[in-house]
C-alpha cells in the first residue's frame, strides 16, 4: 500500500456490516472529491453548498432512474474522521441497492477502499496516532465491558499521552547530548548526568509497569482461556453446555466421545472467558483418542486457568490426587470440581474435603453460579481498574521491550562513562522504539500490515 498516493483518491466502501439484517446501510466516501461526486447523483439540495455536519434527504439517481431515497450526511474536512471531505449515504439495506450506488459512484471517479483505509487516512492526516488507530480495531472487536473500556481509553489517547510525555523528556536530554557533540573538542557537558540517570530510571520504571500490564491487558482483550480437564465421561461436555446454557458439545455415556478440543466463550460480569472442552485424560490404545489426549495436555499448558472435573461415582480419591498432582506441576491456577453432587454421600464428601472442591451438578445446573464466582476470584480480574493504562497489543510490548534494552545501555553508559556520541546513539535508539508505537517512526510495510487487518469501510 503506497501511502504517498492514497490521499489523492476519493475512496468508497460500505461502512455497515455486509449481510446484516438491519433496515439501513451506510456507504462512506472520503477524499477531496467526495462531496462533489455524491452531488452528481444526488437529487435534492446542492451538497457542495451545505455546511459541515448536516444531513440532507434526497434520491440517488442513475440518469433518470431512481435507485433509492437516502439521507446524505456531509462532513467537511478537516472536521471529519479522516480529516478529509466525507459523505455518508444512509440507504435501505438491500444488497442490490448498495451495489448499484457503489458501482455508480466508482464510475463517477471514486475508488473502492482497501481494508482499514479510512482509519489509515485519519492517521496519515494527523487525526490520531498509530496506537489510537489500532485501538479503533480493538474497539470494534471488543466483546466485554473490560475490553471495551480499555479500547476506548487507548483510542482517546490515554496510552499515547503517557508515551508522549516520556518521549518529550527524553528528547530534551537527547538534544543536550547532541549539542555536546558540536563541542566535543572542548570537553563540555550540557546534559547533567545525574539528572539524566534519574530520568532514565523513571522512564524505565514506567515502561516496566506497562510491559507487566500486558498479561492482564491481553486477557481482558482476548478473554481468559480456561481448560476443562478430567478423565473421560466425568461430565466435561455437560459442564461446558451448562456454562454456555446451550448444547454446544456432544454428550454421551460412551467414554472418549470428545476426541478434540471444543471452544466457546461467555461473558461473566464484564470479563470474557474462553472455555475449552478437552478429551479425557487417560491411557488409550485408540490412535485418534490418543491424539486428543495429547492436545488436552498442550491446551492445559497454555491455559490461564484449569477446571479439573471428576466424578465421585467412578473416580477413587487416589486416582484423582494423582491427576491433581500433574495439574499442580503445571504451575497454572486451577479449580477442583466434583460433578454429580446430587449423587454424592456424606462419607464421600468427608473423604474429598481435603481437595477443597466445589460441588456441582452440571446436568441439573446446580452450583454453576458459584463456579462462575470462583472463576472470577481465581483470575482476579474483576478488581482490576480498567482506567489504568494497559498494554494489549503484542507489537507495543515488543517496542517497549526494545526501548528498555536501549535505556539499559544508556544507564550503563552513564555509570561507565562513555563518549557522548555513543550515549546519544543509545538515546536515539530508545526514542526510535517509542516512536514505533505511536507512528512517529513507521514504514509503508508496517502500516500495510496493521491496517490490512481492519474491516473494509473502517
Amino acid at each position: 500500500m503506497s501511502t504517498g498516493l492514497i490521499s489523492q483518491d476519493t475512496i468508497i466502501a460500505l461502512a455497515t456490516s455486509p449481510g446484516a439484517n438491519g433496515a439501513i446501510a451506510v456507504i462512506r466516501l472520503s477524499g477531496s472529491k467526495a462531496i462533489a461526486l455524491v452531488n452528481e447523483v444526488f437529487k435534492g439540495k446542492d451538497l457542495t453548498k451545505q455546511a459541515s455536519h448536516t444531513v440532507h434527504f434526497g434520491t440517488i439517481r442513475d440518469g433518470e432512474s431512481i435507485i433509492d431515497e437516502v439521507l446524505a450526511t456531509i462532513f467537511v474536512g478537516p472536521n471529519s474522521y479522516t480529516k478529509e471531505d466525507t459523505v455518508e449515504i444512509s440507504t435501505h439495506n438491500s444488497a442490490y441497492i448498495i451495489e448499484r450506488i457503489i458501482t455508480l459512484l466508482i464510475k463517477k471517479g471514486a475508488r473502492a477502499a482497501r481494508a482499514g483505509e479510512f482509519t489509515l487516512r485519519a492517521f496519515l492526516n494527523g487525526g490520531m496516532d498509530l496506537s489510537q488507530a489500532e485501538a479503533v480495531a480493538d474497539l470494534i472487536a471488543s466483546n466485554s465491558a473490560a475490553s471495551h473500556q480499555i479500547a476506548m481509553q487507548q483510542m482517546r489517547g490515554g496510552f499515547s499521552n503517557q508515551l508522549k510525555k516520556l518521549r518529550e523528556d527524553l528528547v530534551h536530554f537527547a538534544s543536550l547530548i547532541e549539542l555536546e557533540l558540536d563541542f566535543s573538542e572542548e570537553d563540555v557537558e550540557f546534559a547533567n548526568r545525574d539528572q539524566l540517570k534519574a530520568l532514565i530510571q523513571q522512564i524505565h520504571a514506567v515502561i516496566t509497569k506497562l510491559i507487566r500490564s500486558f498479561e492482564q491487558g491481553n486477557v481482558l482483550k482476548n478473554g481468559v482461556p480456561v481448560v476443562i480437564a478430567g478423565k473421560p465421561n466425568v461430565g466435561k461436555s455437560t459442564l461446558l453446555n451448562a456454562l454456555l446454557n446451550e448444547e454446544r458439545a456432544i454428550v454421551s455415556d460412551i467414554a472418549g466421545t470428545t476426541r478434540d478440543t471444543i471452544e466457546d466463550e461467555i461473558n461473566i460480569n464484564g470479563v470474557t472467558f474462553r472455555f475449552i472442552d478437552t478429551a479425557g485424560i487417560r491411557h488409550t490404545e485408540d490412535v485418534v483418542e490418543a491424539i486428543g489426549v495429547e492436545r488436552t495436555r498442550e491446551k492445559m499448558k497454555q491455559a490461564r486457568l484449569i477446571i479439573y472435573l471428576f466424578d465421585p461415582t467412578q473416580d477413587h480419591i487416589s486416582g484423582v490426587q494423582e491427576q491433581i498432582e500433574y495439574v499442580e506441576g503445571l504451575n497454572i491456577p486451577f479449580v477442583t470440581i466434583i460433578n454429580k453432587s446430587d449423587l454424592i454421600t456424606d462419607a464421600q464428601k468427608e473423604e474429598y474435603a481435603v481437595l477443597n472442591p466445589i460441588y456441582i451438578s452440571a446436568k441439573h445446573q446446580i452450583g454453576i453460579e458459584e463456579l462462575k464466582e470462583e472463576l472470577l476470584n481465581q483470575v482476579n480480574l474483576s478488581n482490576i481498574n480498567t482506567d489504568d493504562i494497559m498494554v494489549t497489543n503484542i507489537r507495543h510490548v515488543e517496542a517497549l521491550q526494545n526501548t528498555q534494552e536501549a535505556l539499559e545501555k544508556v544507564l550503563y553508559g552513564i555509570d561507565n562513562p562513555i563518549t557522548s556520541d555513543f550515549l546519544a546513539m543509545d538515546i536515539r535508539q530508545a526514542l526510535h522504539h517509542l516512536g514505533e508505537i505511536t507512528g512517529t517512526v513507521t514504514t509503508d510495510d508496517l502500516l500495510e500490515n496493521i491496517f490490512s487487518k481492519f474491516c473494509i469501510g473502517k
